[in-house]
């Protein structure tokens, strides 16, 4: 019986592979296709691709992507990574309380948050637009960069800081060669997770945003509601495959710059040997 289930292992992965990553490469496969659909292959074309690049509002969709995501990723990373550090180090009253109501995004559903999201911004008197995307975008995106950081400070060797002291470091310089390259990668896996995460949502921004400020999720949107009338199912594919190989491409260049950066921090090994 053991020896069965063994045996059916590979071909049980097999099928979950499949049906995880076969529409993805049905996607890739018919976003060169003449026909622009699902339906039939005619044969094999570039002019999905090349009426996509001439699409202007794409253009102005990917900027507005970019700025916003950009701007949450940088302002999320920050704002976790210190909250993280002061959930880590310091007791005060209330933590367990704070740190339960720090996730209850990730488990709200998107909805729900949306709403509450531009119930709010009506409530300041905020515009939707670039400014309440941001906003929101970094609402959702800090419990995530906490929950990795604070994972990584669980793994890292404190005794490091304590060293760095008893060699006459002050705590900025500990801080500054010690601490925070200790860190850098925790900083950085939580950036590189938060970044797809904020890109890639609808649902949320889809509440706040305006509709002069469409980002890529939403325009995605507006495309498909009108592919029946417009035609533009194959600039969909086009579009669905170059945002499909970005986020594959994304983990790569993290682990690329995690190993730059590990090999650029040669002192921290010298505090190992010191210590022992």
């Amino acid at each position: 019986m053991r020896s069965l289930g063994r045996a059916s292992l590979p071909g049980l992965l097999g099928l979950v592979y499949l049906f995880i990553y076969a529409p993805l490469f049905i996607l890739m496969i018919f976003s060169f296709n003449t026909a622009g659909n699902l339906a039939w292959w005619q044969g094999f074309s570039l002019e999905w691709y090349e009426k996509l690049l001439s699409y202007d509002q794409l253009w102005k969709s990917l900027r507005i992507s970019l700025m916003v995501t950009g701007t949450a990723v940088i302002l999320s990373t920050v704002i976790g990574t210190l909250t993280a550090y002061a959930l880590y180090r310091w007791r005060f009253w209330g933590k367990r309380l704070f740190e339960g109501m720090l996730y209850l995004p990730m488990y709200i559903p998107e909805v729900v948050l949306g709403i509450s999201l531009l119930v709010f911004f009506i409530f300041l008197g905020m515009p939707r637009g670039i400014l309440t995307m941001i906003l929101a975008h970094v609402a959702f995106t800090i419990p995530l960069v906490v929950l990795v950081v604070l994972a990584r400070m669980q793994r890292i060797d404190w005794t490091l800081e304590e060293a760095a002291m008893d060699l006459g470091a002050d705590e900025l310089t500990t801080l500054r060669r010690v601490t925070l390259p200790l860190l850098f990668p925790g900083i950085m896996a939580a950036a590189f997770l938060a970044f797809p995460w904020s890109f890639n949502d609808f649902v949320i921004t889809y509440f706040v945003t305006s509709p002069g400020n469409a980002p890529l999720p939403v325009l995605t949107y507006n495309l498909i509601l009108g592919a029946k009338r417009s035609g533009a199912m194959g600039m969909i594919n086009a579009l669905g495959t170059l945002m499909t190989v970005a986020a594959l491409l994304l983990p790569l260049v993290a682990v690329l710059l995690l190993r730059v950066r590990r090999f650029s921090l040669p002192g921290l090994h010298l505090l190992r040997k010191k210590r022992a």
